[in-house]
């Protein structure tokens, strides 16, 4: 089978690198609107060719690794796909792109969402271990054919992927509180702390804990605007909860009520029953 990246970032790249070590996969193609990325996925034998957007009709399977809006974008460009072809997205969001898929696209048309990432971004961020052990949620499958179901689920798997089943608006739900709230929270602290702090100070006292938090503020502003606008409803409900949690923290500690304090950490800690 011959295959298709569409972004050649982390997520396009690294998925590019296991494609290149899977038997069944005869031939590893890129596309990148950043021609330099283009450029350095050849370079670092991510892909075996770049090929023009006309040729993705020769390909038995397209994965779309670009931000939301890009995807929609490149769903009202797909025309004459072949049936035996599945296609692979790898947005962040669902409903919107679910929205956006044309009839004649559906039985092929795969929503899927690895949970997997780091705070670095282009093709030299890509890792062959990228999605060892990751969950990988693929999203209204009913409205899949078999074929390609299983298609996807096979190869998936055979990259290390787990795979789980939601509808596309739980995902956006779920995912807005425990992906995107996250880093919402970081980039705040972030932005916080440079305000607050002068870079000898952060230097001095930025202990393990302000690294954990921040790390992922160091990610893509484009990528996580996107995230932001797509899934704007959900992040912001979310945004009130955690909102509530700090008013109910900062009420503990302005009326000295430390036992109940103390049993509000408790119950936090509970998390390591978890993960």
């Amino acid at each position: 089978m011959k295959a298709v990246v569409v972004g050649l970032g982390l997520i396009g790249g690294s998925l590019a690198l296991n494609l290149m070590k899977n038997k069944f996969i005869s031939g590893v193609y890129g596309i990148d609107l950043n021609k330099e990325h283009e450029k350095e996925a050849l370079k670092l034998n991510l892909v075996h060719e770049i090929i023009t957007f006309d040729e993705i009709k020769t390909c038995d399977l397209i994965f779309l690794c670009v931000p939301v809006g890009a995807i929609i974008e490149i769903i009202k460009q797909l025309k004459d796909i072949p049936k035996t072809t599945t296609i692979i997205e790898f947005g962040s969001t669902k409903e919107s792109i679910q929205n956006a898929i044309s009839d004649d696209l559906k039985e092929q048309f795969i929503l899927a969402h690895p949970m997997a990432g780091t705070e670095h971004n282009g093709p030299s961020a890509a890792k062959i271990d990228l999605f060892k052990n990751a969950v990988c949620v693929l999203c209204n499958t009913e409205n899949t054919s078999v074929f390609h179901q299983h298609r996807t689920i096979e190869l998936l798997s055979n990259i290390g992927m787990r795979i789980t089943f939601m509808n596309a608006s739980s995902h956006d739900h779920h995912s807005a509180i425990i992906s995107h709230l996250p880093h919402v929270i970081s980039f705040s602290l972030a932005n916080y702390v440079l305000d607050c702090e002068d870079k000898k100070n952060i230097l001095h006292l930025a202990g393990g804990s302000f690294a954990d938090m921040s790390r992922i503020a160091k990610s893509s502003p484009a990528m996580w605007e996107s995230i932001f606008k797509e899934n704007k409803i959900n992040v912001l409900n979310a945004l009130d909860g955690f909102i509530n949690e700090l008013n109910e923290f900062k009420q503990m500690i302005n009326n000295d009520e430390y036992q109940k304090l103390n049993e509000w950490l408790k119950n936090a800690n509970k998390l390591k029953e978890i993960l």
